[in-house]
């Protein structure tokens, strides 16, 4: 099997198509982050989700509009990779960003859906429509 251009061209020189192939639908993206301590950069990932994550899929369910319901919604792009160290080190984006290989099971180099074993699918998710209060989120930290 040869290598999608996705992960041979220099990421600037990426198709809109092939930017988005580089996705692996692990869903992390999706997960509400908080900020502790903001001088040393700590972050915190929950199991808490975006309200438009399927999270048997780890897509969006509307990702064409998504920013007309999520407005802070984060697209990743070329210019913000370098800012955005919450993306785990399995991330293709991360990894082509940091000209390191993608890993062995990525859908690109597989053909086939990410494994039940690695994202979200291996959570178990919270929408964030049951969290009652934003301040409520500190109670699902999860260690990734």
């Amino acid at each position: 099997m040869s290598l999608s251009k996705a992960l041979t061209k220099p990421l600037a020189q990426l198709s809109h198509d092939e930017w988005e192939s580089l996705c692996d639908g692990c869903g992390l993206c999706c997960l509400h982050k908080l900020e502790f301590d903001e001088e040393r950069g700590l972050i915190y990932t929950t199991c808490v989700s975006c309200q438009l994550l399927d999270s048997e899929s780890g897509r969006c369910r509307d990702y064409a509009g998504r920013f007309k319901t999520v407005p802070n919604c984060t697209q990743l792009s070329l210019d913000n990779l370098a800012e955005i160290d919450w993306l785990p080190d399995s991330c293709a984006y991360r990894c082509r960003f940091e000209e390191r290989d993608v890993p062995e099971w990525h859908p690109l180099l597989t053909g086939q859906p990410i494994p039940v074993t690695i994202g979200v699918k291996a959570m178990a998710i919270v929408n964030e429509q049951e969290v009652e209060h934003e301040e409520d989120l500190e109670d699902y930290i999860v260690e990734l």
